[in-house]
């Protein structure tokens, strides 16, 4: 779900040339559930290859990554650890939303109706293990560095932006922010031309950006007052939220009253959940330190091998995307060699 801060923050648009020389440490599972939910077919279901294993998130991390290594920006993946015991309730409603969302895509597909198909196949995915060994081979062969979180990808990503190691965190959430990215990029895994659910328009999806320094100096809050925003409007650790407050309401209770528990009426609710728990989750998280990341060169042979000979996929195109990334670093290094000759 992740936490609505829409009001609230103001991104800046950019391209994602913009981004070139930047690192990003972008939220794994965040990703992946991009690729899944978008990589389909007209129908709704997801590429597979010849064993029935999905294949989406295989097209996504390779396509996507080949895209952002030309434009020299350097990923590093942060994969979920264990999510924190708070995030059960979240857990269960994402599961039970999953079944409902594969019941409606199977009625919509007996119907003939390949449009709400599509939309509720969307909802289904899932990220399986197998997946998840998938990314690490994959990003190994692309030369792109990992990190396995001990809890929540978010939270490791936003700290590798305090640290230094990663100058933006880059994820679809405003949680990011909670977990004090010092910088939030969105839609870098999805930019491009997507279509509108229902209609026959296309709207072009651009990455974003969101200073935490600006948004808090805007707002006028610091980063524990932020956090209980979050709380009040509802996260991943109390999806519920509060009643009837949305996020300008939210902003305006926390900055008059300062703290949650001095907010008056809301009591009641506030003794169902464990607020100081959730905010340590954010405030302070368990992360890992990530220094000493390496990034290396493509395998291109071991690509062809793992993408086209073990999962199916054309040769031709995945070898074009291949030359097409060693021919703009060979432009590279050419005009590095007439500048400093």
């Amino acid at each position: 779900m992740g936490v609505d801060l829409k009001g609230l923050v103001e991104p800046t648009k950019l391209s994602l040339e913009r981004l070139s020389g930047r690192i990003l440490a972008v939220d794994a599972y965040n990703a992946l559930y991009q690729f899944l939910a978008v990589i389909r077919g007209e129908t709704g279901e997801p590429l597979m290859d010849r064993n029935s294993r999905i294949t989406s998130h295989l097209s996504g991390l390779f396509y996507r990554n080949m895209n952002l290594l030309s434009l020299s920006i350097k990923p590093i993946y942060i994969i979920d650890g264990k999510p924190p015991s708070l995030k059960k309730v979240e857990i269960e409603r994402r599961r039970v939303v999953k079944e409902a969302a594969t019941v409606r895509y199977a009625e919509a597909l007996a119907k003939g109706d390949f449009e709400g198909a599509r939309k509720y196949a969307q909802a289904t995915s899932v990220v399986k293990d197998y997946m998840v060994d998938d990314t690490k081979r994959i990003l190994d062969l692309l030369g792109v560095p990992w990190v396995l979180a001990p809890s929540e990808g978010e939270a490791t990503a936003a700290h590798l932006t305090k640290t230094g190691v990663a100058t933006d965190a880059a994820s679809q959430d405003f949680d990011s922010l909670l977990f004090g990215a010092r910088r939030l990029v969105r839609n870098v895994t999805v930019s491009g031309k997507r279509k509108l659910p229902g209609r026959n328009v296309f709207v072009d999806v651009e990455p974003e950006e969101i200073v935490l320094k600006e948004v808090l100096e805007r707002l006028g809050v610091s980063e524990g007052m932020l956090v209980d925003v979050g709380i009040l409007v509802g996260t991943d650790f109390n999806p519920d939220g509060f009643k009837g407050i949305g996020p300008v309401k939210a902003l305006k209770m926390v900055k008059q009253y300062g703290r949650l528990e001095k907010v008056p009426g809301i009591g009641e609710e506030l003794k169902k959940i464990d607020y100081e728990a959730i905010r340590r989750v954010f405030l302070e998280p368990n992360v890992v330190d990530a220094s000493g990341l390496k990034w290396g060169v493509p395998d291109a042979e071991g690509l062809v091998g793992f993408l086209c000979g073990e999962h199916d996929f054309s040769e031709e195109r995945v070898r074009k995307a291949l030359q097409r990334f060693k021919e703009t670093e060979q432009k590279r290094s050419d005009s590095l060699e007439k500048w400093f000759s």
